[in-house]
């Protein structure tokens, strides 16, 4: 059966306050009507006046409401003898009509209606209770449940800074303060339902103000919306066409860069200044980075290359000092030639040390000079300076260009062969000749003259 038996409540408890018998169907018990023997009295005479025969029904409401709690006194009696009457069934049980007239109850009235009433109040003070835990509960769940958001993707701009190392929720607080997004969590819940967590990266955005968190979400992970310039190094740059370049593309005052000290740019021990040390490579240059800053990321970037080359272990190896190694590479890389070249002009350049010739690398006296040309005269030969190779043996000072990876591996890792000299034939096709002859070298210097058009 589906129906909920008689006398059940909708928890499913008997309640207990209901009977199915009434009371006159069912024998009357003395010891129910008064527990207690001793104060049981005789009945009253039939001729006794009005207060004879209320008597003992008073006694009777005093017994059964000591029975029900101890501290029921009389006066309480009175009131529940004149309300019991207005007793309903759902809080007395049924109520029904004595002879001569009297209102008879099963069980005594006051204690039931006290425990009804203070059931009443508890269950209204639970029920505000946790309405009250509720409306709170929600007010603090609501930001999570239900975060604030704008809609459309806003106005205006704003520029913001990622810290490196951020979660979703700082990004999102960073966002809010801007007034980017209308609250932090509105981003960490898109940024959770995206799963994309892992692709913010640190930085500064234009963004704009009053967007809907997915669009701001939109802006983040579009690097044209990154407040970035990027500065390209070449391979083979001089420092002071490095830091002319920076200047230019990066907006950093020349003289800065210029006047940086060495000391902040976390040099290695063996280098002796910045030339060969500004790893060429594409560099990302914020708002707020200064001139230490840049040149410090392209010295940090040559000594993460060097570490994996593993330089000064391999310069020992060559029997060579790592500045030693890096000016190598720089005459290597300042050559020119295509990579596969850089191997042979290595060789080279160790076959003359080893037998004590002069170098004789025209990159050597140019830097000398601090210009640029395919055009080496007698004159340039003779310019007086340590880094004029063809004046003296052995490795110039230290680097004349800023080498790359390639031209680093070349010098620790030389080819095989008994060139002594190299010639760049054809410089517009990257052309380079090597031979052990130095008639085979003088051709081909004639063969150079020739397609400069200087023979």
């Amino acid at each position: 059966m589906n129906g909920r038996p008689d006398g059940e409540d909708d928890l499913g408890d008997m309640i207990p306050f209901s009977s199915g018998d009434s009371e006159q169907d069912r024998p009357e018990d003395p010891a129910e009507r008064d527990p207690n023997p001793e104060r049981q009295r005789p009945e009253p005479d039939a001729t006794a006046g009005p207060d004879a025969a209320a008597e003992p029904d008073a006694a009777a409401g005093v017994g059964a409401a000591e029975a029900g709690t101890a501290e029921v006194g009389t006066a309480e009696v009175g009131a529940v003898e004149a309300g019991t009457a207005g007793v309903g069934a759902a809080e007395a049980g049924t109520v029904e009509a004595g002879t001569a007239g009297e209102a008879e109850v099963g069980v005594p009235a006051a204690p039931r209606q006290r425990a009804l009433r203070k059931a009443g109040m508890v269950s209204a003070g639970l029920i505000v209770s946790l309405v009250a835990l509720g409306a709170g509960g929600i007010a603090v769940l609501k930001p999570y449940l239900s975060p604030e958001d704008f809609d459309g993707p806003g106005s205006g701009a704003v520029t913001v800074r990622i810290a490196p190392g951020s979660s979703a929720q700082a990004i999102g607080s960073v966002l809010a303060e801007a007034g980017v997004v209308a609250s932090a969590q509105s981003f960490v819940r898109v940024t959770e339902e995206r799963a994309v967590t892992n692709r913010l990266r640190p930085g500064h955005y234009r963004m704009r103000k009053g967007m809907a968190a997915k669009a701001a979400l939109d802006l983040l992970l579009a690097p044209s919306s990154r407040v970035v310039r990027r500065v390209t190094v070449p391979e083979g740059l001089r420092t002071s066409e490095v830091l002319a370049r920076v200047a230019k593309l990066a907006g950093l005052p020349l003289k800065e860069l210029q006047g940086v000290d060495k000391a902040l740019v976390g040099l290695p021990s063996y280098a002796e200044g910045l030339e060969g040390f500004l790893f060429p490579a594409t560099y990302e240059i914020e708002p707020g980075d200064t001139a230490v800053d840049v040149l410090a990321a392209m010295v940090e970037r040559f000594q993460l290359a060097a570490r994996q080359i593993g330089l000064e272990k391999e310069a020992a190896r060559k029997h060579v000092t790592p500045l030693e190694a890096v000016t190598v590479a720089s005459m290597i890389q300042a050559e020119g030639g295509v990579d596969a070249d850089y191997p042979k002009i290595s060789r080279v350049i160790y076959n003359r040390l080893q037998k004590g010739t002069p170098l004789e690398i025209d990159s050597t006296v140019l830097y000398a000079q601090n210009r640029r040309s395919l055009k080496i005269t007698e004159r340039d030969t003779k310019v007086d300076s340590p880094y004029n190779t063809y004046q003296h043996k052995g490795l110039p000072p230290g680097p004349i260009a800023n080498p790359g990876e390639k031209a680093l591996m070349a010098a620790l890792n030389p080819a095989q062969g008994d060139w002594h000299w190299f010639v760049t034939t054809d410089p517009a096709h990257r052309i380079t000749k090597f031979t052990d002859k130095e008639s085979e070298f003088v051709r081909y210097r004639e063969e150079l003259n020739k397609n400069l058009g200087t023979s």
